[in-house]
């Protein structure tokens, strides 16, 4: 991608066009708008600089932790995580509150919907460029050939695939809302049945290329069996607000050029 932008510095640290560049293929933008994906790759990178600084200035040590399908925080995943907690704390939302956001929108509390999907992984770790490349590549060409011949995601995903799905073609089997990291489950909601994602989606683990076989969406539950569901949501974007502005304070006292974090 050709820059846009020039380097950013953060309190002195230069964050380069190419890495911007980069970091832009992970975030969406309309087509022929590549100038809103590096806008937000920009601010994301600055973002974490600003916590890996803090993150220094505390001379906190990382300690990853695991996550699902076995994998383990990087150690500057781990050391963002406990820069934010030590200074985030949210009080617990009322019963009154849990209440009032279910009568609000029943139809979000749903028995989790139930999907078949299959997909073939090119792995990525996080801040690799090289590799981030390298799988664009890989995953353009293998959505190519399975454009001209659907058949093909079988013997691909067996071919390339990362994932221990390989075995199966790339087949998941059932799984459940909640299974998948958001962008995969977000992927698979935009998708009809027997579909397959016309781009590479990113998430955590890398450039995934997606298919949906088959979708069974939840009926709507009582408010009983999802206000544990609803108290966990609202202290989630309590604590998403709570984020925003602690990464507005370090942006505040900071010296950055290049990019305007005020529009993040």
């Amino acid at each position: 991608m050709t820059p846009l932008m020039p380097d950013i510095t953060v309190n002195g640290e230069v964050i380069p066009a190419t890495a911007i560049a980069a970091e832009a293929q992970l975030h969406p933008a309309p087509k022929g708008k590549p100038g809103i994906a590096w806008r937000a790759a920009a601010r994301a990178l600055t973002i974490r600089a600003l916590l890996l600084q803090e993150a220094g200035r505390q001379r906190l040590v990382p300690e990853p932790l695991g996550g699902d399908l076995g994998t383990v925080e990087t150690d500057e995943e781990a050391l963002i995580r406990q820069v934010l907690a030590n200074a985030i704390t949210v009080a617990p939302p009322t019963d009154a509150a849990i209440r009032a956001a279910y009568d609000a929108h029943p139809d979000r509390w749903r028995a989790p919907t139930l999907y078949e999907a299959a997909h073939i992984l090119m792995p990525v770790k996080p801040g690799d460029t090289d590799a981030l490349a390298k799988a664009q590549q890989t995953a353009d060409a293998a959505l190519a050939e399975i454009s001209r011949n659907p058949r093909a995601f079988d013997r691909l995903a067996r071919e390339i695939s990362a994932c221990s799905s390989r075995d199966a073609g790339g087949r998941l089997g059932q799984i459940v809302s909640g299974d998948t990291v958001p962008e995969f489950e977000t992927a698979l909601d935009k998708l009809t049945e027997g579909e397959i994602a016309s781009t590479p989606v990113a998430t955590r683990y890398g450039l995934h290329i997606i298919r949906l076989d088959a979708r069974a969406i939840g009926a709507v539950l009582p408010y009983e069996a999802v206000a544990p569901r609803i108290r966990e949501a609202l202290e989630k974007a309590d604590w998403a607000k709570a984020a925003i502005a602690y990464i507005g304070l370090l942006a505040e006292a900071a010296e950055v050029t290049g990019v305007d974090l005020k529009a993040a």
